[in-house]
């Protein structure tokens, strides 16, 4: 028996931040980062907090890629002041930080029941929807996913205004990390239809809007379409959970730095040509793989070739790398210019490792052996 069950109300459109003024709690910690404090835009989540009346503080010492020792200054902060809400404020790290500080605090001294609201400043991790985490260990250079469903917020608030100000950059990192998030969740061995339901849509959104938010982050339609389009994905994969790509995109993270959603869109070519088996090369054949039926499906959302197997999944695989090339995301290792090829091909072995061990990878279409993902990183050097 499966089951599908989503537990995050999600608030989003005109002035969804007013719902802060309505939620049913007295007194809130906000869990954001140092530019998030400083910024005008945390006004827009202060006021209507302030006009209900509620008590407020803020702990501001989240950093990317969240390490333990921040985890554990958060948990500090909240057992010190006990709110029985937290509102998260920020992009992946801050609600993943979020979920953390209160699961770990409440295991501590669990003095209430305490609320988590998530509002996201990106449209990428679909975090504000899941019950998933990742947390980092600086020291070992690993990246470790918290699956729990007590870590799934309470409620979501999806805003529009808060991502007007995301540089290109960050927007084409993050817009990717959703397209990936969504293409994961349709193909992998935990999927249902609710889950491909929602991936379908999130991956429509991002075909459609994509590339307008990036041209143009004033453009506040495609910011709210891309808003909705990560929680889709989130919602999507939170049921069906991921694959592969973010297997090895993790160690990419843990050792190199290299921005999650970044990591994400330079694999995805290969990791498609992997679970398909078909590459540049490919002739037709009699029997394809599970995987490239449901490639097939999200080409055509996509409106791309649906010629045949072979070239539908060629077409991906191309509209993929369109995408980076027009939102100048490397499309391998050296061309980012920041990574020598020793300590890049050094590092291989132990990311494959890694990689193998990432709960990410269960659920991949094709299972895959160490061999099989030392080709890939090999392949994504050049």
């Amino acid at each position: 028996m499966k089951s599908f069950q989503i537990k995050t109300r999600v608030n989003f459109g005109d002035n969804a931040l007013d719902r802060l003024a309505e939620v049913p709690y007295k007194k809130i910690l906000i869990v954001t980062d140092p530019f998030m404090a400083k910024s005008k835009n945390l006004n827009l989540i202060l006021d209507p907090i302030k006009k209900a009346g509620k008590e407020y503080d803020i702990f501001q010492d989240i950093v990317p890629d969240p390490p333990i020792e921040k985890i554990s200054l958060g948990v500090k902060k909240m057992l010190e002041y006990k709110p029985d809400a937290i509102v998260a404020v920020g992009g992946g790290s801050a609600i993943d930080s979020s979920k953390s500080i209160r699961e770990f605090a409440l295991r501590v001294d669990h003095y209430a029941e305490v609320g988590l609201i998530a509002i996201p400043t990106t449209s990428g991790t679909g975090s504000e929807v899941t019950s998933f985490a990742v947390v980092s260990d600086p020291a070992e250079q690993r990246k470790y996913p918290l699956v729990s469903w007590e870590l799934t917020p309470d409620e979501a608030i999806l805003d529009a205004e808060l991502v007007k100000s995301v540089p290109p950059a960050i927007t084409a990192d993050t817009g990717m990390d959703v397209f990936t998030h969504a293409l994961e969740a349709c193909v992998s061995t935990d999927r249902s239809d609710f889950s491909t339901a929602l991936a379908e849509k999130s991956i429509e959104l991002v075909g459609v809007f994509l590339l307008r938010a990036y041209l143009d982050g004033n453009d506040t339609h495609a910011r709210q379409k891309m808003h909705s389009a990560s929680c889709l994905a989130g919602l999507a994969f939170n049921s069906a959970s991921l694959g592969l790509n973010h297997g090895m995109a993790h160690q990419l993270g843990a050792k190199f730095h290299i921005p999650h959603g970044r990591a994400n869109a330079m694999l995805l070519p290969h990791i498609i040509e992997f679970n398909s088996d078909i590459n540049k090369h490919s002739k037709s054949q009699k029997e394809y793989l599970p995987a490239v039926k449901r490639y097939a499906t999200v080409a055509q959302i996509l409106g791309l070739s649906s010629y045949n197997e072979i070239m539908t999944v060629r077409s991906l695989v191309n509209w993929v790398q369109f995408m980076l090339k027009e939102m100048d995301i490397p499309l391998s290792i050296s061309q980012m210019g920041t990574i020598s090829e020793e300590e890049y091909f050094n590092a291989i072995d132990s990311m494959a490792d890694a990689a193998l061990e990432d709960g990410c990878t269960a659920t991949n279409p094709r299972v895959p052996n160490k061999e099989d993902i030392i080709e890939i990183y090999k392949k994504l050097w050049k």
